[in-house]
């Protein structure tokens, strides 16, 4: 199932741009696909009693499950523009203030060198599980995943089948969370006065990993002031049950924030639904690869779906006898034009061009780098070069992708047991083929009208 809301909570894609930084622009609307009502099951009734405790009624939508998005939320009426259809009461959302008001609150509290509100979270989810029916939070426990999809909980056999830039971001994943569990065991030690069993085994890294993944991929956005029993991390995540059972879609609006004034949070619509539909949201214009990274999904239809050109594929097929390529190249990286270099639907990216085409520039040409980042053409011959270029990146990652679809598909008959992971990484590699076939017949294009 995938996740809802701004994951503002840890791993970061890129430095100072991590979830800590940034609030998604969520958005909202409804799919044609009819779901089938969920609301009957024994851990929906329990959640829906203890979120009536906590003053919480919803009468607009009911968990369901649909084809394509497995479950999410079904409209009951129409919805209309700028209705809010969803007002959770503070009493039922957790954060690092329910963690401090609990029996782990002194602990967290004194513990030195403060940990981070993200600790904290994982701490006291840990510790709740654990608890079982004794948790107060067991009715919204009950309805969390069991497992998940992040590259981090995937086995290492199917990670190594990841499009190369995904398959580093994914290793640099495993170890923030790994090392962030190492760095924690003597928090977990000193709760050990809490617990009959040893700690061990309750903090264990399966349990670590599983909370982590319940904080980085469900997470809604609510900021909170700094607090000195806290590290100086952002305090932004809070858990927000029943309103985390919405879907993505990416071509859908909403708005959503904490309201000062009601003590709720609040989702807006931002254009009508039927009834009977799923109620979607949208966690971002983002590609493919970075969902699954950062939410364990690949979604059927994503308009922003692409083929990341690494730098050493940049100059794979450039003349390797260029004297000015490492200039070249350290122009394009002090201009920021390194990365973000793609395939897309539209064909080559003009960053990707413009990449390319300063790298195509012969010695006579290259004082006029200049002119080439600002977009204006140096050349035919450096125009036909950098497509011919940009050609040949993209035939060869399309042969990549089917040899790694036909290694995928020969895995899924032999590893039964990894099907499903097998199935996202599968997913993931035909979406860049059709991308990439969509790119080449772009290329064509454009290299016919050079001619």
């Amino acid at each position: 199932m995938p996740p809802l809301a701004p994951r503002n909570c840890n791993f970061n894609m890129k430095k100072g741009r991590g979830r800590t930084s940034r609030i998604r622009r969520r958005k909202l609307c409804s799919s044609t696909s009819r779901g089938v009502n969920e609301s009957h099951k024994p851990e929906f009734i329990e959640l829906k009693k203890w979120l009536k405790d906590r003053k919480f009624e919803d009468t607009s939508l009911i968990p369901a499950c649909f084809p394509g998005t497995g479950r999410g939320m079904m409209s009951k009426t129409a919805l209309q523009e700028g209705q809010v259809i969803i007002s959770l009461p503070e009493s039922c959302l957790l954060t690092t203030d329910t963690v401090i008001r609990s029996y782990l609150g002194a602990y967290i509290a004194k513990w030195q060198p403060p940990p981070s509100p993200l600790l904290a979270l994982c701490t006291f989810l840990v510790a709740e599980r654990h608890a079982g029916d004794r948790s107060p939070w067991k009715p919204y426990l009950e309805v969390l995943p069991k497992a998940y999809t992040c590259p981090v909980c995937l086995e290492p056999e199917v990670v190594n089948l990841l499009p190369k830039c995904l398959k580093a971001k994914a290793s640099e994943q495993r170890t923030h969370v790994q090392e962030l569990f190492t760095s924690s065991r003597d928090l977990f030690s000193s709760l050990q006065p809490l617990f009959s069993e040893a700690v061990e085994s309750i903090f264990s890294y399966g349990a670590f990993l599983w909370a982590w993944c319940t904080v980085s991929t469900r997470a809604v956005y609510m900021e909170r002031g700094r607090r000195p029993c806290f590290s100086a991390e952002p305090d932004t995540c809070a858990l927000a049950p029943y309103l985390d059972l919405l879907n993505h879609s990416p071509e859908v609006q909403v708005k959503a924030a904490f309201s000062e004034e009601t003590r709720c949070y609040e989702v807006r619509t931002g254009s009508g639904c039927r009834p009977y539909e799923e109620v979607l949201v949208c966690y971002g214009p983002h590609d493919s690869q970075r969902l699954l990274l950062e939410y364990g999904f690949v979604p059927r239809r994503n308009p922003h779906a692409c083929v990341r050109v690494s730098p050493d594929m940049l100059v794979k097929y450039l003349p390797s006898t260029d004297k000015q390529m490492n200039k070249k190249m350290s122009i394009l990286k002090d201009h920021d034009f390194i990365e973000n270099l793609t395939f897309g639907w539209d064909g080559p990216s003009w960053r990707l061009l413009t990449a390319l085409k300063l790298l195509c520039l012969e010695a006579e040409e290259f004082p006029r780098w200049k002119k080439v980042l600002l977009g204006e053409i140096i050349s035919d011959t450096n125009e036909k070069t950098s497509l011919d270029i940009a050609q040949k990146i993209c035939h060869y990652f399309t042969e990549e992708a089917n040899a790694m679809l036909q290694k995928v598909c020969h895995m899924k008959d032999e590893e039964v047991a990894l099907r499903d992971q097998l199935t996202l990484v599968e997913a993931l590699w035909a979406e860049g083929l059709k991308v990439l076939r969509v790119s080449a017949e772009t290329l064509s294009s454009l290299r016919a009208a050079l001619r």
